[in-house]
């Protein structure tokens, strides 16, 4: 049972990586999000797990390093991003370890 439990998860987390992937967001390593506050910076995301932010499903509770802030981030398509937004983004990044 354990088995098919775990399978199934890591099934879940492959599959949604891959139609993120394929929908435009960057998951899977360093990735740009966007807090509530429209504030834009760059974290690492890695589907299935958190080291500095609570999961909620595809939405994660973290420190915005920008606002100084906790908030919901949620990735955003790099291509759906100005020039300047991309490298503001690219500017501002959270802390590597928690």
């Amino acid at each position: 049972m354990r088995r098919i439990v775990l399978g199934s998860a890591l099934a879940v987390n492959v599959i949604g990586t891959i139609v993120a992937r394929r929908r435009g967001y960057n998951v899977g390593g360093n990735t740009i999000v966007r807090c509530r506050q429209g504030h834009l910076f760059t974290t690492i995301w890695i589907p299935g797990a958190s080291l500095k932010s609570v999961r909620l499903g595809w939405w994660r509770i973290q420190r915005c390093p920008v606002g100084n802030h906790w908030s919901i981030v949620v990735p955003v398509k790099e291509s759906a991003l100005s020039r300047r937004a991309l490298r503001s983004a690219q500017a501002h990044r959270d802390v590597r370890i928690p």
